[in-house]
């Protein structure tokens, strides 16, 4: 989890704001040891300072409801239909299927996962092909909407590849 974390972000860069600062929370010396060392081999690696922060974890706060799932923020008609299934915050915050949509709408898992689950996603036969849409867009690097055949169940993908 440690090296997704540093390779996720630039840690050697402050931050503006203490709201978006690089940390690590650990539990026990056991995970303070790792973090520490993890930081010093990224200090190696970059050759310079690495700015974040390791401290005890002490509560957990949820951000706030307009960072929750960032990606389909920018689907309006899927976070309509998502909002619509759960339209209590806490139960959409919470919701699996919310959180495996928003990655596949910012480009994470795979075409073979996405094509097994998407039946169980809770997604309206347009939502389903949306999200196709969007997943072979993003992840395979098609600047251009792909086009599909049939419905989303048997999609077919049309390339000139």
């Amino acid at each position: 989890m440690l090296e997704v974390f540093w390779d996720s972000h630039s840690p050697t860069v402050q931050s503006s704001s203490r709201q978006y600062m690089s940390i690590v929370f650990y539990h026990d010396e056991q995970q303070r040891d790792l973090a520490v060392k993890s930081k010093e081999r990224e200090e190696q690696k970059f050759g310079r300072t690495i700015v974040t922060e390791i401290i005890p974890f002490s509560e957990f706060y949820l951000a706030e409801d307009y960072h929750q799932k960032y990606y389909l923020n920018y689907e309006p008609d899927l976070l309509r239909e998502l909002r619509a299934i759960y339209p209590d915050i806490h139960d959409f915050i919470s919701s699996t299927a919310v959180a495996r949509v928003n990655g596949y709408v910012g480009g994470f898992g795979t075409q073979e996962t996405l094509e097994k689950e998407l039946d169980s996603l809770g997604l309206s036969e347009a939502g389903r092909i949306r999200l196709l849409d969007i997943f072979q867009t993003v992840f395979l690097g098609h600047f251009w909407p792909p086009l599909l055949e049939k419905s989303a169940e048997d999609y077919v993908l049309i390339s000139d590849e």
